[in-house]
């Protein structure tokens, strides 16, 4: 009972204390903290779906590609089995264990691409995060803010100091999908960049 009655009161207070800050200005303008999404800012951007979408045509053709080596393996072990009756064991056991090594060679290199696609999607996002900071630091600027934090990690907060969506916008403005040439980024105007963690 007592445990109910404290939640009611942290709740109350928290109504109280919303009710000016409901009423003031909207949009994060002057707030010392912003929150954002930054798994929702890399896909939710034309870079981001442009990242997804290369990776998983590699990841859909590795796919089919794996599917192909699997058929071609099941169909030669069956005729290694069709010829056991006709062998010695010995030489059996030979071209048996020859098979083995060159299926477990060939499905461990398949794994290999399977891993160099995923560590190549996390290149590319922290390659993402380092390209879209100083856009970023500049929304920060124009906020007045001094921080921001990822909003998975905050209990409580406001929707109006989460710019996520106005860091798409202008991540689609400046960047577009990252065809631009690298040696020629569009200039910003921002601070030094923050400390955007790529995790």
């Amino acid at each position: 009972m007592r445990a109910g009655r404290a939640v009611s009161l942290f709740v109350a207070a928290i109504l109280i204390c919303a009710a000016p800050l409901a009423a003031q200005e909207s949009g994060p303008r002057n707030t010392p903290i912003l929150t954002l999404e930054q798994d929702r800012l890399f896909t939710g951007t034309l870079y981001g779906k442009a990242v997804h979408a290369r990776i998983d045509t590699a990841a859909q053709a590795l796919q089919a590609e794996n599917r192909r080596i699997e058929a071609d393996l099941e169909a030669e072990e069956r005729d290694l089995t069709e010829q056991r009756a006709k062998m010695e064991p010995l030489a059996f056991r030979q071209l048996a264990d020859a098979f083995d090594e060159k299926a477990n060679s060939i499905r461990a290199a398949r794994l290999a691409k399977l891993r160099a696609l995923s560590d190549e999607r996390d290149t590319e996002r922290k390659l993402f995060l380092n390209t879209a900071a100083p856009i970023i630091a500049k929304l920060m600027t124009e906020a007045g803010a001094v921080a921001i934090v990822d909003k998975s990690a905050i209990i409580l907060s406001f929707d109006r100091i989460d710019i996520t969506d106005a860091a798409i916008a202008r991540i689609d403005e400046v960047l577009g999908d990252g065809t631009r040439p690298a040696g020629n980024p569009p200039p910003v105007n921002a601070p030094p960049e923050p400390g955007l963690s790529p995790d």
